[in-house]
């Protein structure tokens, strides 16, 4: 009886105790599927990337040669792509974002590639460009009326800077004269309201041509490398091309004096028996003292800064040389006869001579020296075809990232040194012609 009892009350609690177990409507969470995120692009990482990074990145991709395009930290599918490459080039899965270890990869072989070149920031004082230069596979400087060149040992890459100054100047007429250079084949070409890009072959090289205008006047950078170099060149034209800044802000232009260094050297040209020197004016601004060695102390006693002419004084010197002064238009052929900077002679102080040639500037009074002398041939004596002394040499070294080289020269005539005598009541010597007898080296020590 119990049995039955028990069986009947356990029936009767399996459809209660299903009932409490199951919760009321009223109570049931119904749950909605999310959607899983989107998968991040390429192009979504570059641009949350700092314009910083994106323009380091853009750079060593071109390095490498996998970018071609204008270096300016922007994001572009141009940088995705380029990240694809240099993936692909070395193995990679083409993600289009780089690894921390690629990443890595990628800057050492930039840096190999820009030590190898020299690569440099620095600005021509000539016409006032600020640009990139691979100063190791061009090593060789020299200057023109417009701007400068630099050049491999046997010419294989030349660089070039220059400028145009005209009111009817428009960048269309300057892009179609670059075009019609002998040889040129022009293979791309770009031209806007602000500046112009040719490249193709010339002759049996690549060349390169940027130009751009501001006000009447245009300035330029002219790239032409052999196809043997094209490897190396190529990467380095695209750096170039980012870096050229024609019109650069701020007072960089070739009317100032270099950075001053704490010793200077330079040339001076004894033009007095009672010690008179005449120097570059710039040369010794600033000085502490000036020192004439084997004569001693100098005393700077008068100037002409119009002329940047600067004329010293070494009391108690006995046997000078004077150089006679000659007067008139000098011939275009002349010698430049100074002492070079110390570095450049293994710390000698030799006198030495080299060619060079008056051209003259804008159809004036004023001459350019062609090619120009080294550091340390600021205040050199010129003396040209007919063996007058026809003035001296004023240097302006191009800065490449500090470091100085040769640059622009002038001619100061000698027909305003024997003004600066005049107004010291100094005679002009005469009669002596022999121009190393008459060199000194001029060392200016500042503070």
């Amino acid at each position: 009886m119990k049995s039955i009892v028990a069986a009947t009350l356990f029936a009767l609690a399996l459809p209660l105790a299903a009932t409490a177990q199951t919760p009321p409507a009223a109570k049931r969470v119904v749950t909605i599927p999310i959607k899983p995120a989107e998968t991040q692009t390429p192009a979504d990482t570059a641009k949350a990337m700092a314009a910083a990074d994106r323009l380091s990145l853009q750079s060593d991709l071109a390095w490498v040669g996998s970018y071609n395009g204008l270096i300016n930290g922007e994001s572009s599918d141009r940088l995705v792509g380029a990240i694809k490459s240099f993936q692909k080039d070395n193995g990679g899965k083409q993600t289009g974002v780089l690894n921390p270890q690629e990443r890595g990869a990628l800057a050492a072989a930039a840096k190999a590639l820009s030590d190898r070149a020299g690569w440099k920031i620095g600005f021509d004082p000539i016409n006032g460009i600020r640009l990139g230069l691979p100063i190791k596979l061009a090593p060789v400087q020299t200057s023109g009326a417009s701007g400068t060149k630099w050049s491999s040992a046997q010419g294989q890459i030349q660089i070039e800077t220059w400028r145009t100054k005209d009111t009817n100047l428009t960048l269309a007429a300057m892009a179609d004269r670059e075009a019609k250079e002998q040889g040129r084949k022009v293979e791309y070409r770009v031209v806007n309201a602000e500046f112009f890009v040719l490249s193709g072959m010339q002759n049996l090289k690549h060349f390169y041509v940027r130009g751009a205008i501001k006000g009447n006047e245009v300035r330029g950078l002219t790239i032409l490398y052999d196809q043997a170099t094209e490897g190396m060149m190529g990467p380095v034209a695209v750096l170039m091309s980012s870096a050229f800044t024609p019109f650069p802000a701020g007072n960089l232009s070739s009317d100032g004096p270099a950075p001053r260094k704490v010793v200077e050297y330079s040339t001076g040209v004894i033009v007095n028996a009672d010690g008179s020197i005449v120097a570059d004016r710039l040369a010794v601004d600033g000085c502490q003292s000036i020192v004439i060695p084997a004569l001693g102390n100098a005393d700077r006693i008068a100037e002409d800064k119009p002329h940047d002419l600067a004329l010293l004084r070494v009391y108690g010197a006995t046997g000078l040389k004077p150089l006679a002064i000659a007067s008139g238009a000098p011939k275009s052929l002349a010698k430049i006869t100074g002492i070079a900077d110390p570095q450049s002679q293994g710390g000698g102080s030799a006198v030495s001579t080299i060619d060079t040639t008056l051209t003259p500037l804008n159809g004036g009074p004023d001459f350019a020296l062609q090619p120009a002398p080294g550091v340390g041939f600021s205040g050199a004596a010129v003396i040209d075809s007919d063996g007058k002394f026809a003035g001296i040499a004023q240097v302006k070294a191009a800065q490449v990232a500090g470091t100085p080289a040769a640059g622009q020269a002038m001619l100061i005539s000698a027909d305003s040194i024997r003004e600066l005598l005049a107004a010291q009541h100094l005679a002009a010597a005469e009669g002596a012609t022999d121009a190393k007898a008459a060199i000194v080296r001029v060392i200016c020590i500042r503070k």
